[in-house]
């Protein structure tokens, strides 16, 4: 199933633009979503399907218009301004149907956020358009090797070289690594100590120097690889924003799509529930179905209960940014901790309620289980989500 739940839609925090998109992009997962995956034999299983579909699926997505959340609408977006509750809605749909078509949304809009917050006009013409058509594809490189939660210990440097940037280093866990057109790379640039000397800068692929043909497999396959720096020179047009401001820039990001990651995972809990209610109903055991059975009945309500609270921590915090304009690192924090961490438990409840065909290869739920896992790491792991959220609530309000 596909669609976006109706009376979640009609929340307060949703307007007819955001219910309007809803249905439009589910429409385009039923419609057009199983042709664009057809080539590839559905969802994608393998390191090389998964390059592949992401290739099909980023200007499937542009052509149908749906990437227009990712941007303003001065560069061809959907609204004013970049807005979270759509994203989420765009994110939670998507992952509904299939894992890669969110990875394919969600990657063009966190490769190109950061221009769209903090890039001059230039740097934002150049690439935001070409963003929302999904005619170039793009990537987010912030973690390295021994540099993931803790991104301020990050080494890779960036030396001025005339008017320009030498860059060097290694950058790790990024995805569309070896498939993007532009990489936003993050480098210590040497201003202060820490988080205050990194600088961000916009690299095309193909830029002498950089390497991102080394891939990463995982047990959910989608493009993911390492970035080698070595001696690559960019110009003074490729600094985004100011030198020493990179850290910023990389935590402005990810205060907005923390929460889309809550929605993706969001996405990935309401399909397995979907399956477990449709096993439940169809599953004879002992002269009655699964669903007949009070144990059944009440894994299924702690699942729709874990549901539930993770889509309102998910859509406060959107509107929070959206509406009242708010610094949200709280809000998403909580968003993107809850949802993950509850979407694990509504899959691995819907991998139960299947038994031994929970964990063939293939089956809906088995794919889920897969999925979900790394959400629970990237863009803040749970326990270092926990940390900042402890560190807010001692800030007082």
């Amino acid at each position: 199933m596909t669609h976006a739940d109706p009376e979640h839609l009609h929340w307060p925090f949703f307007d007819d633009g955001h219910r309007a998109y809803a249905r439009e992009i589910a429409a385009w997962c039923a419609r057009e979503l199983p042709q664009v995956e057809r080539g590839e034999g559905g969802h994608a299983d393998t390191d090389e399907a998964a390059h592949t579909l992401v290739q099909r699926l980023v200007p499937a997505l542009g052509r149908a218009g749906l990437l227009r959340a990712c941007v303003a609408a001065e560069h061809g977006g959907a609204r004013d301004a970049i807005d979270v509750r759509t994203l989420a809605i765009a994110r939670e749909t998507l992952a509904r149907a299939s894992g890669l078509a969110d990875f394919a949304l969600a990657m063009q809009g966190l490769g190109s956020v950061p221009v769209s917050l903090f890039g001059n006009a230039a740097q934002q013409r150049a690439l935001l358009p070409a963003v929302a058509r999904g005619e170039v594809i793009t990537a987010f490189a912030l973690s390295e090797p021994e540099a993931g939660s803790d991104a301020a210990a990050m080494q890779a440097t960036a030396v001025r070289s005339g008017d320009g940037w030498v860059l060097n280093g290694t950058k790790t866990w990024i995805s569309n690594a070896g498939i993007a057109d532009s990489f936003v790379v993050f480098a210590r640039s040497g201003e202060a100590s820490g988080a205050k000397g990194i600088s961000a800068f916009i690299v095309r692929a193909g830029t002498p120097g950089l390497d991102a043909s080394v891939r990463i497999p995982v047990i959910a396959p989608h493009p993911l690889g390492t970035v080698r720096l070595t001696d690559c020179r960019v110009g003074p047009e490729a600094l985004l924003g100011e030198a020493g401001q990179g850290f910023r820039i990389a935590m402005g990001t990810l205060d907005l799509f923390r929460t889309t990651v809550g929605a993706a995972a969001l996405g990935f809990a309401r399909r397995a529930l979907d399956e477990a209610v449709a096993r439940a109903k169809a599953r004879r055991m002992f002269g009655r179905t699964l669903a007949e059975y009070q144990l059944t009945q009440a894994r299924l309500g702690e699942m729709a209960t874990l549901i539930d609270a993770s889509a309102l921590l998910i859509y406060r915090s959107a509107w929070t940014r959206d509406v009242l304009g708010k610094r949200v690192t709280r809000e998403a924090s909580m968003a993107k901790m809850y949802a993950t961490e509850a979407a694990q438990q509504v899959i691995d409840g819907a991998v139960q309620l299947f038994g031994g065909l929970g964990v063939v290869r293939g089956n809906t739920v088995e794919r889920l289980y897969r999925e979900i896992r790394a959400l629970r790491i990237y863009e803040g792991a749970s326990e270092v989500l926990q940390l900042v959220i402890g560190g807010k609530v001692l800030e007082g309000p």
